[in-house]
């Protein structure tokens, strides 16, 4: 995986292949962070990255400027790795090892963007179990918004509080905000 843009612009990172990840590609990541370049200021907003895996999403929100970033993962190696990442490139990443559905139940963390990356073998229930947790706990800041990854076999429109989709691929972003 490479940084696309910002400070740490065309560094590749290479992650261990021993994690239970899968990685958002290059050219859905690029997309999607045109689209968040056009809603916020980087360095004026704070992000919290659930089932972070390798922290690729959260490497790219801190060399654009975003100083507030907590990455939820429950795999031991995925936390390892991306503490090892940010204190190498001394980028200000929080990791939790959590559940995320029971972190979503317990957290008082808000922030600007809230971006989960879950399984894409995930349940329906599962899936929509994701903003339920957000919104019922308030965890979005005014103006805030809930992106969740997916593949094109999955459809979160049926969700309360979902916006928009945008596709890349086999790759699908869902928006979500508070209504």
């Amino acid at each position: 995986m490479r940084i696309i843009s910002g400070l740490y612009k065309s560094r590749k990172i290479i992650a261990p292949k021993n994690l239970p990840v899968r990685p958002t590609t290059d050219m859905a990541k690029e997309s999607l962070f045109n689209i968040i370049n056009n809603l916020y200021y980087f360095d004026e907003i704070s992000v919290l990255d659930l089932f972070a895996g390798t922290g690729n999403i959260s490497y790219e929100f801190a060399s654009r400027g975003t100083e507030q970033i907590t990455c939820v993962d429950q795999n031991f190696g995925c936390v390892k790795f991306i503490n090892q990442t940010a204190e190498k490139f001394e980028m200000p990443i929080q990791t939790i090892k959590s559940d995320v559905f029971k972190f979503l139940e317990k957290t008082t963390i808000k922030a600007n963007i809230i971006f989960a990356d879950p399984p894409y073998n995930f349940d329906d229930n599962q899936f929509s179990k994701i903003p339920e947790l957000v919104f019922q706990n308030d965890l979005l800041l005014d103006g805030g918004i809930l992106i969740v990854e997916h593949s094109k076999h999955t459809n979160l429109s049926n969700i309360e509080n979902y916006a928009y989709s945008k596709n890349y691929g086999g790759n699908v972003f869902s928006f979500f905000e508070k209504s």
